[in-house]
């Protein structure tokens, strides 16, 4: 899967879908081609954000740039960047804003300037099928709309982010894609990429990734 096309990629879905790991991923791959930013806009759920990578990402060149209070005993976060100058400043910008429209309602305040991005603009919709509420089509498709309308923005691309966790295999993936043609067929969005298991090589359509964000009672991974 090649990566470097689009200079701002805005990564969107439900609760749980994937977006802080694949946001992490994206970041670590696009950071061999250039200056890298990872913006963190949930300010909804305090559980799995970017920001809990930030000093490991720093120390791999990529600036990491999180809401005000985020990571804290007030945990009450706040906007207080300012996102125009972190993508003129940065060759590629992450941004993993919160999961379902409310978590969406943060990036309604950049709407003008990421629309002004036209082409430069990826908005990408994370689905996992193996996921209780994610388990229909027309599920994903009206959390999908309401996100939009909660951001003001469109998606522009699908990505199957369907797995198990540590107990995701190749069938596990391979078993989602006809669900995933679904959804693609519904929304009437092109599905970007499939998210594979790090050990599988990547391609045209399928991105390995490493499973970074680990539940509080197993070991963390190394990035």
């Amino acid at each position: 899967m090649e990566f470097g096309q689009k200079r701002v990629i805005l990564l969107t879905g439900d609760y749980g879908c994937g977006k802080t790991n694949l946001a992490v991923n994206l970041a670590i791959l696009l950071a061999e081609k250039g200056k890298v930013s990872v913006v963190d806009m949930d300010t909804v759920n305090p559980y799995f954000r970017t920001a809990d990578f930030g000093e490991t990402l720093t120390k791999r060149g990529i600036n990491v740039v999180f809401p005000q209070y985020a990571n804290t005993n007030l945990d009450i976060p706040v906007l207080n960047f300012d996102l125009e100058s972190v993508i003129s400043e940065s060759d590629f910008t992450i941004i993993d804003i919160g999961g379902s429209d409310a978590g969406a309602y943060p990036a309604g305040r950049y709407e003008s300037l990421l629309k002004s991005l036209g082409e430069q603009l990826e908005m990408l919709y994370l689905f996992n099928m193996y996921r209780l509420c994610e388990r229909s089509a027309d599920e994903i498709v009206k959390t999908l709309r309401e996100i939009e309308s909660a951001c003001r923005l469109k998606c522009t691309g699908l990505v199957n982010n369907s797995n198990l966790g540590a107990e995701t295999t190749r069938e596990t993936v391979a078993a989602s894609g006809e669900f995933a043609e679904e959804v693609a067929e519904k929304t009437g969005l092109p599905i970007r990429f499939t998210c594979v298991t790090e050990n599988e090589k990547p391609d045209e359509t399928h991105l390995p990734i490493k499973r970074l964000v680990t539940l509080p009672w197993e070991t963390e991974r190394e990035i």
